[in-house]
């Protein structure tokens, strides 16, 4: 009677690796079994804070909306793939700052008080969250004895903004940043001064850890 050779690739039944009915298992199987195991058990503790990750900056975002309507804020939070992003847009009537300086406004002021405690509390709850503070601006030159360029601008209205956060708010300084885009990443043209305007934000990015 002639055995039938395996498909290429599978072990024939008959090789001593193979465990037969009644028999005790080979001792390599026990080993890949408890690997496997181990594996599951880490996706699903992944899978696990996944869903609270999310769960806890789907709440935040939604707070933060209605934070915004509240106030009238120009602007909008969305889930990103970095994280959570949530734009101040500068109005006609309320402007961020004083012009060409990166003094805060108290219209500003009041705008970052109401958002403060949920931007706190969703990097209370997860450690390896950071916040990301940025500043933009239009495209209209800009040269003072303090800032060469909008690049500068932005960069100190950003700190500016980290620093109202972390001394009035007391937002740990180890977990939040300033970044100065300037006028390089623009939403919309700058032809038109309600454009202009849609330009000079603030941008909060609380960008979920690894």
């Amino acid at each position: 009677m002639s055995i039938l050779k395996p498909p290429r690739g599978f072990i024939s039944e008959n090789d001593p690796r193979v465990s037969q009915v009644g028999h005790a298992a080979p001792p390599w199987l026990v080993n890949y079994a408890d690997l496997m195991t181990e594996l599951c058990a880490f996706f699903i503790m992944m899978y696990a804070l996944s869903v609270a990750f999310s769960g806890t900056m789907q709440e935040t975002a939604k707070a933060v909306k209605e934070a915004m309507a509240q106030e009238n804020i120009a602007g909008g939070s969305e889930m990103t793939k970095d994280g959570l992003k949530i734009t101040f847009q500068e109005q006609q009537k309320v402007p961020f700052f004083v012009s060409g300086s990166a003094e805060l406004l108290p219209a500003m002021k009041t705008y970052i008080d109401k958002i403060a405690p949920m931007l706190k509390k969703s990097l209370e709850k997860i450690e390896s969250n950071t916040l990301i503070v940025e500043g933009h601006t239009d495209n209209v030159p800009i040269a003072t004895s303090r800032f060469a360029s909008n690049w500068e601008l932005s960069t100190a209205r950003a700190t500016t903004v980290v620093k109202y956060l972390t001394q009035k708010h007391n937002l740990p300084e180890a977990r939040i940043a300033a970044i100065g885009y300037g006028e390089h990443k623009p939403i919309a043209e700058n032809d038109t001064e309600e454009n202009r305007r849609l330009n000079r934000r603030v941008v909060f990015l609380i960008k979920m850890g690894s």
